[in-house]
């Protein structure tokens, strides 16, 4: 159940992206999906979410949405240098988006190492012709609270970037 305060953010989104007549595509490791849960929970939803990538996996990463693999053996599926390439990965893979984000992180309870706490997430935003931009979170509480605080700043960056700012 995605709660009401995601929905209203969502519904927010999905009209500003359809004033700039923008589409946008997800790619997401730890929050599997939610985000394009989140806003195709929204009727009529699909004149704007062009896809949705779910790539938990590095090989998925890699394979579907074109990160490199020294990248992610270098800095780790869970680093800033990753969240980028998986957003500007997922744009390139379609010629009707504009707009794209990517989330990466350990959402728990296991997968942490001495850097990379649970609760460590990049959320990226790409959009054609800029520059990608991407935030590093520190989310507390469980592996529910942790996706949806994910989901929820995903969103808001996203519209964000959707409104012009």
């Amino acid at each position: 159940m995605v709660p009401d305060r995601l929905i209203d953010r969502a519904r927010a989104l999905l009209d500003a992206c359809r004033v700039r007549k923008i589409m946008l595509v997800t790619a997401e490791s730890c929050t599997g999906g939610l985000v394009a849960a989140t806003l195709t929970e929204i009727p009529r939803s699909s004149d704007v979410v062009e896809r949705g990538f779910v790539t938990y996996s590095t090989e998925a990463k890699e394979e579907l949405l074109g990160v490199p693999r020294d990248m992610l053996e270098i800095h780790g599926a869970v680093s800033e240098p990753v969240a980028r390439a998986m957003a500007e990965g997922a744009l390139k893979r379609t010629s009707k988006a504009g707009l794209s984000v990517s989330i990466t992180g350990i959402a728990g309870p296991g997968g942490a190492t001495p850097t990379k706490p649970v609760g460590l997430v990049f959320i990226a935003v790409a959009q054609r012709g800029r520059n990608s931009m991407c935030e590093r979170h520190i989310f507390p509480g469980d592996r529910r609270a942790v996706r949806v605080a994910s989901v929820e700043h995903a969103l808001a960056l996203l519209l964000q970037a959707a409104s012009g700012n």
